[in-house]
């Protein structure tokens, strides 16, 4: 684990397995850190560099006053793959990682060779959602929204686990200045016709118990770009990589060799 002072972000990331692999970069969805990925690492194959981050206002990262733009959070994540001299990344981005993917892909193509839209879309929620959102926060802190949040997360059959505490733990943890300055990216950020002129591989993956993005909203937002392929994970929420590790992995694996990556 590492901090990458960059010019005007200092970022926590990690780097695992092959130094001298394929580059895969994992982008984590709002609310979480980056151990968000460690249930599929074991599941993935030999040959990868693994690289991880917690965007701003999350994890050990920097919590800058808020809010942020989508624009700065695209640009934190040049910068850390340009510090690390990284080209020609498989990206694999879940719910605000997945617009983070979608912006870094149309503005630096040199650094995106194909992408994983996990649990995301081209545009999430509307202004009001999030608003209201960051409203309950700024009156009641993250817990104010933390039983909600984990509704939307994770199917019945997670909710009734003993693992669900740990996520929830993760979330309220989470700086409140940090997950509402990424709600407020969110809310202005709208990628349909960004999305639509890119051209790469583009793999989406769905929960079909997301209450968050659901199915429909990844399906339409993959299909923007030609020869894109969609994924569902069933009895699986908004973070399938959590409840179906395995089958996830294994559909990331496929990806990663359908385009060569491994």
């Amino acid at each position: 684990m590492k901090i990458a002072d960059l010019d005007g972000i200092r970022l926590h990331y990690r780097v695992d397995r092959d130094p001298d692999g394929a580059p895969v970069v994992f982008a984590n969805s709002l609310g979480t850190d980056f151990r968000l990925w460690d249930p599929i690492l074991p599941h993935l194959p030999a040959g990868l560099k693994i690289i991880r981050y917690d965007k701003r206002g999350h994890g050990l990262s920097e919590s800058p006053k808020g809010p942020y733009t989508m624009g700065a959070l695209v640009r934190d994540i040049e910068q850390l793959l340009d510090y690390l001299k990284v080209k020609d990344a498989m990206f694999v981005g879940l719910s605000i990682g997945g617009l983070i993917a979608q912006g870094l892909a149309a503005k630096r193509l040199d650094l995106v060779r194909a992408m994983v839209l996990s649990n995301t879309g081209a545009k999430i929620g509307t202004r009001e959602l999030w608003q209201d959102r960051i409203d309950a926060i700024s009156k009641g802190g993250i817990a104010a929204i933390s039983e909600a949040t984990m509704q939307r997360w994770f199917s019945k059959d997670f909710l009734a686990t003993p693992e669900l505490a740990l996520w929830q733990n993760m979330l309220e943890r989470q700086p409140a200045e940090g997950y509402c300055g990424c709600g407020a990216a969110i809310a202005g950020t709208d990628f349909y016709t960004p999305t639509a002129a890119l051209r790469l591989p583009v793999l989406g993956i769905a929960g079909s118990e997301d209450g968050a993005t659901p199915p429909d909203l990844v399906r339409e937002t993959v299909d923007l770009v030609p020869g894109s392929r969609f994924e569902l994970i069933r009895r699986a929420g908004h973070l399938p990589c959590v409840e179906k590790p395995e089958e996830y992995a294994a559909i990331l694996t496929g990806f990663l060799k359908e385009t060569g990556h491994v």
